[in-house]
This record gives structure tokens, C-alpha cells and sequence, in this order.
């Protein structure tokens, strides 16, 4: 049950190891960004927002419905559990990166770009990483 009680340091520990297994998995090129599996990618938003739902649905029942990384992202941080601007920058980034993605894929083109071109985006979710993770 999403609601469950958990232990917020082994989960966080869980979810720390399946994050490193999912980037061994994707290696990326030296100086590209990977719009899904790089440091600042949108694994890494999802994996932050999959710690605060697990460890946060009892006491925040909005975490608990299924309403996309982006609504939660913004519930996560009008709950407190965020510092103020966190949240809602990490949606926004998730949400271009995702359009990214998807230009990608209908062009048929890699979803790989040169790091300076989503570098606010990576930042964005890097800071919500070191919110949620430290």
C-alpha cells in the first residue's frame, strides 16, 4: 500500500541503489545530456518524487492519487515538503524535458543534446534531488 509506514532511511537507501542501477544501465557519451537518464534528467525527478510519495503519502494523502510527476512535484512543495520555488521549478524542467523527449522521438532523433542547451532544466532537478536526497 502507497500509504504504508516505511523506514525514510532505507527507503531512501533502496531508492538510492535502484537510481544507480538505472544509470549504469543508460550509459551516456562524455558531453551529452541525456534528457531522461543523465544527472538531472527526468529519472532523477522521478525518483525524487517516488521517495516523497512512499515516505510521504500517510501524513500527505495528496501525494497518494495518481495525478503525474508534475501535480505531485507542485503538491510536494505546497505541502512543505520542499523548499519554496523547488518544486515548482522541478515541474516545470520535468515538463520540458519530456517535451524534448518527445520531439526526439517523433523525429526520430536521439534525446541526447549538448549539456548547455537544458542546463537550467538539469539544475532544476539536481536542486530537487539535494532537497529531497540532501
Amino acid at each position: 500500500m502507497i500509504t504504508a509506514p516505511r523506514d525514510a532511511a532505507a527507503l531512501k537507501g533502496e531508492i538510492a541503489a535502484m537510481r544507480e542501477k538505472v544509470r549504469a544501465a543508460h550509459p551516456i557519451p562524455d558531453g551529452r545530456f541525456d534528457v531522461k537518464h543523465s544527472a538531472g534528467g527526468m529519472v532523477d525527478a522521478e525518483f525524487a518524487m517516488q521517495f516523497l510519495v512512499l515516505s510521504q503519502a500517510a501524513a500527505h494523502p495528496e501525494l497518494a492519487d495518481n495525478v503525474g510527476n508534475i501535480a505531485l512535484l507542485q503538491r510536494a512543495e505546497s505541502a512543505g515538503l520542499l523548499p519554496p520555488g523547488v518544486g515548482a521549478a522541478a515541474a516545470s524542467a520535468y515538463r520540458e524535458l519530456r517535451r524534448v523527449q518527445h520531439r526526439a522521438r517523433l523525429n526520430e532523433e536521439p534525446t541526447q543534446v549538448a549539456p548547455e542547451v537544458l542546463a537550467a532544466e538539469r539544475d532544476a532537478v539536481l536542486a530537487l534531488c539535494r532537497a529531497v536526497f540532501g
